[in-house]
């Protein structure tokens, strides 16, 4: 067994704290905002110029002009401000962004993301990434913890060091994944948690990097 999508967004909530200004990167990170309600003073961060995100729209919610920095639509909350990407990026750049979950294609031992190209696949750019793994005081990974190939098969996204471009250097601070959570430290990979029903040896056997436990 392993945490589904919901479970990983729910325990990624977790890492949020009242007054807090998160920013949720596109995919998969984007559904936290779905399960901040136990925190009443949190303000979802968007690099296309929002402030204050509220979660997925229901039909009758939906609103073309109200979408996040994936194009998704997403509702407003009380206090929800709009403002110029300029604004956004100047929140980021001067160090007002306490957390910021993002997803990732590879993470090294010692923290190196790499979450923006695969070489010789067409992308349209980095966007905020570099900003803001160089400006958020910390950095939540939300990612699958290998990547599937086809029929069974599975390839490594935790190694001793990364073998796509990077997007920032030494920049993780933890690495939630569906199998549970591991912390970056200075003594290497630890693993704080575990999800229900994954055994240490699972969790061994799919991270190409040594853990401490």
């Amino acid at each position: 067994m392993a945490w589904l999508h919901p479970q990983m967004a729910m325990r990624a909530a977790q890492e949020l704290q009242d007054g807090y200004y998160v920013n949720l990167g596109i995919g998969l990170p984007t559904l936290v905002a779905n399960y901040a309600s136990a925190h009443e003073d949190v303000w979802f961060h968007s690099e296309n110029g929002m402030i204050g995100i509220g979660p997925y729209p229901d039909e009758a919610q939906v609103d073309a002009d109200v979408i996040n920095a994936g194009k998704e639509t997403v509702t407003t909350i009380a206090g929800t401000s709009i403002v110029g990407s300029h604004d956004s990026f100047a929140m980021v750049r001067g160090g007002k962004i306490d957390l910021s979950i993002l997803g990732a294609l590879q993470v090294s031992a010692i923290g190196d993301l790499a979450n923006w190209m695969i070489p010789g696949k067409r992308v349209k750019g980095m966007g905020g990434a570099m900003d803001l793994v160089a400006g958020v005081r910390r950095v939540v990974v939300l990612m699958e913890h290998v990547v599937t190939t086809g029929e069974g098969a599975w390839e490594w996204k935790i190694l001793p060091s990364c073998t796509l471009p990077l997007t920032g250097v030494g920049v993780v601070d933890r690495i939630i994944t569906d199998l549970g959570v591991i912390d970056v430290t200075a003594h290497g990979l630890r693993v704080v948690e575990l999800a229900e029903g994954v055994t240490p040896e699972e969790m061994n056997a799919k991270t190409g990097a040594p853990l401490l436990w």
